[in-house]
């Protein structure tokens, strides 16, 4: 008899006792009478049963080396199957933008499902090999990346991935349809948005600065269409302390030459990207005795090229290439700086002002890769639950599991719409569109954006992971790489606690005015809400959020700093929650139209939850006097029953 779990240990499989061995899956299918098929699923269905039928007449010896009986999942052309982002772009972007941007975003996405999407595979199979010396004992510090990586980098130029933003061809629009390209592009890169996003940064710093005539070659290669022409750059700020700590954990002294530019001297323990053209990096200028002003004030920003213009490494020593969890197809090394030849670019001690401008675009990007992971996996699991027959039925009418993809789609709509708020935000400030309060508003939202979002991507991703089962855990579908990808994203540019402290600083640096911005930007857009019916509930959660955070900043103004840097996660959190909880019922107001079975069901579902959680946590103690011991006692304190 066919053996089977206890819970079918009733039932008999014939099939097995003929002599040929089908999973119970298929052999249900067989007797499925009714299956509740999509559009175009009855055709393949009924093509599904003939092929088992046929298995039947496999033998044993031969099936037993046959591939599993389950569809892959696959997804089309990712800007036609996007229904949230192209409804996005017809409610906010004038028309004459919005016909341009429509026929090349579609035109992109049939060459990310014909081209792009090969190429990231093949970059994840071939990561970059590090090679110290030649055949002879010579050093040489090679980084031999694959031929799919450098033909990213050249579709990268040629999509305008940067130029994009700097061409400004849409005035303010400019920024949120590069966001867009980037958003679609980042699934698909096999790794080489986190060069682009550094690129960017680079970019935006030498901008900021009036692009000075010494840096106008490089920022126009960084910002070129031109494949043979274009620059990326590395970010090289993390040394041996490590960690965000710049201002105590930077070592790297430039020393001056007489002809005005710099030699630096140290040793990078983080590198990202440690194959592209230039960086920007941080160094303490030695003064003639050789000593060091410490601290933030003792920083300065340099420019420098890694290689020269024969390719040899601009007195670079490469130590080793990372061995890291996620993002392999990307060289990560540890570098000497021994006399590597630079530019200083800031003001003498005023670096850490002069790259904020690169975090700001970098943590930007890291909210675009957070939300394309999430909607990455979630297409996929949604495809498969067209497709996976489990129990006699497909997955999508089995109710739990499409509650359960339900709930991660409500994650990845808010998340969306918070990304293109802050990018949009960004795209007004750049063209000098921007109120203060927009400019305020677009400070505080960066952070906030950033560690709510790596937080969601994480938790998505392995979510979606279990929606396909063991298939999900294995390396060779691709989902892993998802995974261990998304990862990064709540640790790189500043992990979740070190953002909520600087979103605590912005506050602080504003005086109270960009939480003021903040609430009376939410109050408006539910005011605009309140007139349609199918939000009121959402509206009125939202608002009662709103309250409990007033609240809570009552409070908390009489109390020691202590409890504001207990709060700054949970305070962060709420600030991302009801954020978007303004943004789904203003966009719902504005007509998007959700394809859901209600108008208001997705507003309804995001605004379900705890949208305050520090004042919830508040209200349980979990600041107050003697919580920070209660929580050391807790992690370092004996364990009793």
């Amino acid at each position: 008899a066919c053996r089977l779990p206890w819970w079918r240990s009733r039932a008999t499989c014939k099939l097995w006792q003929s002599g040929h061995f089908v999973p119970w899956d298929r052999c249900q299918m067989l007797s499925i009478k009714g299956i509740s098929k999509t559009v175009g699923q009855e055709q393949q269905a009924g093509m599904k049963e003939k092929q088992v039928l046929e298995d039947l007449e496999m033998p044993l010896a031969r099936r037993g080396m046959e591939t599993l009986f389950q569809e892959q999942p696959e997804t089309g052309n990712q800007y036609l199957e996007d229904t949230l982002l192209q409804s996005y772009l017809k409610t906010h972007l004038p028309p004459k933008v919005l016909e341009k941007v429509h026929q090349d975003l579609e035109r992109f996405g049939n060459r990310l499902l014909t081209e792009i999407q090969p190429l990231s595979w093949e970059c994840e199979l071939n990561p970059p090999v590090f090679q110290q010396h030649d055949a002879w004992g010579r050093r040489v510090d090679r980084i031999h990346t694959c031929s799919a990586w450098r033909r990213m980098k050249e579709i990268s130029a040629e999509e305008g991935l940067i130029a994009e933003a700097y061409e400004r061809r849409y005035s303010s629009w400019s920024r949120l349809y590069q966001a867009v390209k980037l958003y679609l592009f980042s699934s698909s890169s096999g790794g080489f948005s986190c060069p682009l996003a550094m690129t960017d940064g680079a970019a935006k710093v030498i901008e900021s600065l009036g692009i000075p005539g010494s840096l106008k070659n490089a920022f126009d290669h960084l910002t070129c269409r031109d494949p043979e022409k274009f620059w990326t750059s590395g970010q090289w700020m993390t040394e041996r302390r490590g960690g965000s700590d710049v201002a105590n954990g930077t070592e790297t002294v430039a020393r001056k030459q007489p002809d005005g530019t710099y030699r630096l001297y140290g040793f990078k323990w983080f590198t990202s990207a440690a194959d592209s053209d230039v960086t920007l990096t941080l160094a303490r200028i030695a003064d003639a005795e050789g000593q060091c002003t410490q601290g933030s004030r003792g920083l300065s920003l340099f420019f420098l090229r890694v290689r020269d213009e024969e390719g040899k490494l601009n007195s670079i020593q490469v130590q080793r290439l990372k061995d890291k969890l996620g993002t392999r197809q990307m060289a990560t090394a540890e570098l000497w700086l021994q006399g590597a030849r630079a530019e200083l670019i800031s003001a003498e001690g005023r670096g850490v002002a002069a790259i904020s401008s690169m975090l700001n675009i970098t943590r930007i990007h890291n909210i675009i890769g957070a939300v394309a992971s999430m909607r990455r996996m979630i297409s996929l699991s949604r495809d498969y639950a067209r497709k996976r027959v489990a129990f006699g039925k497909l997955l999508k009418d089995h109710p739990l599991h499409m509650q359960t993809i339900a709930r991660m789609e409500v994650q990845v709509r808010g998340a969306f719409l918070l990304l293109m708020e802050v990018v949009r935000l960004l795209g007004l400030a750049e063209t000098k569109l921007a109120s203060e309060q927009e400019q305020l508003l677009l400070r505080l939202l960066i952070p906030v954006a950033k560690l709510y979002t790596g937080k969601q991507a994480s938790a998505v991703a392995v979510e979606a992971m279990e929606s396909f089962g063991g298939q999900g855990y294995m390396e060779d579908t691709g989902l892993p790489v998802i995974l261990r990808d998304a990862l990064v994203l709540s640790i790189w540019e500043g992990t979740t606690n070190i953002l909520s402290l600087d979103v605590l600083r912005s506050l602080a640096k504003s005086q109270g005015q960009a939480v003021a911005v903040f609430l009376s930007t939410v109050q408006k857009k539910l005011e605009l809400a309140s007139g349609t019916e199918d939000l009121a509930p959402a509206v009125q959660r939202t608002r009662e959020a709103i309250g409990s955070l007033r609240q809570f900043m009552a409070a908390a103004g009489s109390e020691q700093a202590l409890t504001m840097e207990l709060a700054a996660r949970d305070f962060s959190y709420s600030l991302a929650r009801i954020y978007t909880g303004r943004a789904k019922t203003g966009t719902q107001n504005q007509a998007t139209g959700w394809d859901w079975h209600g108008p208001s069901l997705s507003p309804s579902r995001w605004c379900n939850q705890e949208l305050c959680p520090v004042a919830a946590e508040s209200r349980r103690g979990s600041y107050g006097d003697g919580a920070a011991l209660q929580d050391s006692a807790l992690v370092f304190g004996s364990s009793r029953l």
